[in-house]
């Protein structure tokens, strides 16, 4: 017998739109799992696009209004796609409404709202699930299988990076991304927060950092309130200030020895989307790309020199989900193959009613090393990475 879960989804813009559109595909590419996500309603404060979100992707209803969608009795899942500054919001009243929750990233808009969040659902017990959509790729969760079994030996060395250049033209328009007050951290919440649970799941915890950031272009073309994303392109009208970074690296130290360096850009040239790490250890070494996604790079000692180098995998029907999309190898998936499969752990979690990662815990970490990278920008110094504690839960 299926079981029917249903989904309500707060901010249709790109995002939410791709949320959408991956609950719809989870019921058939995980067919046999029995879970069928229910679209019961979306919020989007411009009527048009909640009005057209409904249309697309069957929603029952739509609404202005977000909290009509945790008041809706027919929603068990709330979907918060919204900019980071109304995360702590939404994710209280949701968490307050017993509520099950999936929250893009970074979950909040610095580090202390993400500690906030995820107490207000740890102490009601809701289930809880992130964005960090690039861990699912079939080839990643390979390099995990492959980690984990140790043909790596001790891990020596981790080097993240996430070149996006959506904002490599100045005339890119001052999206909330852009601003302090509605996006909290600028590339350290969009992108390192990608990179660092990255890190986090592959290498292991990190124990202390040091790091730097820089804004390239201070002024950019004011967005139209609720049209366009962060692509879009302006000029010839008013500009406003970005008042968060476009470019921040560190040096990481981690707890088990790996020693680490991460760095992200939004206005780099060249690069489009490469999102990458290379990871190495005593005995073998992986090397991925999110350019080049159906593919890995692996190099384990063979005992005698005669291969010495890396060998490149194509993702297959032998690695983790691969065959939900394609039956071949080296038929390749795409982003939101990725986001399928997110949406389809997720509902898988809630259907056997047990929490399963990345939830609000993950992101709690993820921003413990952000928040101390915040730090050794304004300090220049190296800064160990500490537990955070909401301010409720230190009064």
């Amino acid at each position: 017998m299926a079981q029917i879960i249903g989904v309500g989804v707060i901010g249709m813009g790109w995002m939410g739109t791709v949320h959408s559109r991956a609950y719809l595909q989870a019921a058939d590419r995980f067919h046999e799992s029995g879970i069928r996500p229910r679209l019961i309603i979306c919020a989007d404060d411009v009527e048009t696009r909640a009005k057209e979100a409904k249309e697309r992707f069957g929603f029952e209803r739509y609404t202005t209004r977000w909290q009509e969608v945790i008041a809706n009795p027919k929603v068990q899942v709330v979907n918060v796609a919204t900019p980071n500054h109304m995360h702590l919001e939404v994710v209280r009243a949701a968490a307050a409404s017993g509520k099950h929750i999936f929250c893009e990233k970074p979950v909040g808009k610095n580090s202390q709202e993400t500690a906030e969040i995820e107490r207000l659902a740890r102490q009601v017990g809701v289930l809880t699930f992130v964005g960090y959509n690039y861990r699912w790729s079939p080839l990643v969760q390979h390099a995990r299988q492959l980690i984990g079994e140790g043909r790596l030996g001790r891990l020596t060395h981790f080097r993240g990076r996430f070149f996006a250049g959506y904002a490599s033209n100045p005339q890119g328009v001052l999206s909330w991304r852009f601003q302090r007050e509605l996006s909290g951290m600028g590339v350290l919440g969009d992108l390192m927060s990608h990179v660092v649970d990255m890190g986090l799941m592959l290498a292991g915890p990190v124990k202390r950092v040091v790091g730097n950031r820089e804004t390239f272009f201070p002024r950019r073309p004011l967005a139209m309130p609720g049209v366009g994303t962060h692509f879009t392109v302006g000029g010839g009208g008013p500009l406003g200030d970005v008042t968060n970074e476009d470019y921040a690296s560190a040096l990481l130290q981690f707890a088990n020895g790996v020693q680490g360096n991460i760095e992200v850009c939004r206005v780099i040239q060249g690069h489009k989307c490469q999102f990458a790490f290379e990871i190495e250890g005593t005995e073998g070494a992986l090397s991925w790309d999110f350019e080049r996604m159906n593919e890995l790079k692996v190099f384990c000692l063979d005992g005698n020199g005669s291969h010495d180098g890396y060998t490149r995998l194509v993702s297959g029907p032998a690695h983790p989900d691969h065959v939900r999309f394609n039956p071949g190898a080296g038929v390749g998936l795409g982003y939101e193959d990725l986001k399928t499969i997110e949406a389809h752990h997720f509902l898988k979690s809630v259907a056997e009613r047990r929490q399963g990662e990345p939830g609000f815990t993950e992101a709690l970490r993820v921003a413990e090393v952000l928040g101390a990278i915040e730090r050794t920008c304004e300090t220049g110094s190296w800064q160990e990475v500490t537990r955070i504690a909401s301010r409720a839960s230190q009064s």
